[in-house]
């Protein structure tokens, strides 16, 4: 069965909520195929050399250390408050050295600041991908990000959106994960909906200068359904959501095996797509 305690919520919030997926190997597998490219593609044109970066709720370090190359010779700091998590990212950007290994990870909550020591005001730009939905309060967190940055500097948050989430053909398997998984992340304190919830996150949180925008990731080449399907498979049944899933009483071990073989079943058509939405912005002021 998965793991037996909870994760804090990476990054920032984890005093009111729980990280629904935790840090399984199918999760970490998701987690360590994210780069610049295909998870920050929003942000990178306002990149430049030198410029000093936080990357909040940074997981393995996949999108940091594609950071800290676009900024080099620019300071990149990882926060994360799992530190096995971050042991991971050290080793990877020992292992690219150059820019990319001169990274630093730190442990620590950015809604709690003695627990970090990062310091206000101390970055051109803070971004965080695919945190706020595990929040208890994402305004909390967007206000920290905007003290974090500097007054000309930017915050930069990307969030998927599950509702918005879309695949063929839909084996009713999928329907039941869809609405089990929304239940799962709202009782563990989260918002999955969260990419339609930015833009007024950060109006809330007072940035008075937002660019609101939306990308996909698009699962349909043999190789890339066999790659989401197998590991949403695998997430079903062995990672933190399961274990939320159960002990909350949202299913059973028999319901999420019945989960788990539809997403195989979806993998295995060859007409199988699956599109996840994204929502983004760019906050200033």
């Amino acid at each position: 069965m998965p793991e037996s305690t909870p994760a804090p919520a990476p990054g920032a919030g984890a005093r009111t909520a729980v990280y629904a997926h935790g840090h399984h190997t199918s999760v970490l597998r998701s987690h360590r195929w994210r780069t610049a490219e295909n998870s920050a593609a929003y942000l990178l044109p306002h990149l430049r050399p030198g410029t000093n970066l936080l990357d909040v709720g940074c997981g393995p370090g996949t999108i940091t250390l594609d950071l800290a190359e676009r900024v080099a010779p620019g300071d990149v700091v990882g926060i994360d408050p799992a530190p096995d998590v971050l042991e991971t990212a050290r080793a990877e950007a020992t292992a690219r050295g150059g820019a990319a290994g001169k990274a630093r990870f730190v442990t620590g909550d950015i809604t709690e600041p003695e627990s970090s020591a990062l310091p206000t005001g101390g970055f051109d730009v803070v971004h965080a991908h695919q945190v706020l939905q595990h929040l208890g309060d994402p305004v909390e967190a967007l206000r920290a990000m905007r003290r974090l940055c500097r007054p000309d500097g930017m915050v930069a948050v990307r969030d998927a959106d599950y509702a918005a989430m879309t695949w063929w053909p839909r084996p009713p398997a999928l329907e039941l994960w869809a609405a089990l998984y929304r239940r799962v992340a709202r009782a563990a304190g989260g918002e999955p909906d969260a990419g339609r919830r930015l833009w007024g996150w950060a109006r809330e949180a007072g940035f008075t200068d937002i660019t609101p925008s939306a990308s996909s990731w698009c699962f349909a080449e043999p190789a890339d359904r066999e790659w989401w399907g197998g590991l949403w498979a695998e997430r079903c049944t062995a990672s933190g959501f399961a274990r939320l899933a159960v002990t909350g009483g949202h299913a059973t071990e028999e319901e999420l095996a019945a989960i788990a073989a539809g997403w195989r079943e979806w993998a295995a058509a060859e007409d199988g797509w699956f599109a996840v939405l994204h929502g983004e912005v760019l906050c200033r002021g």
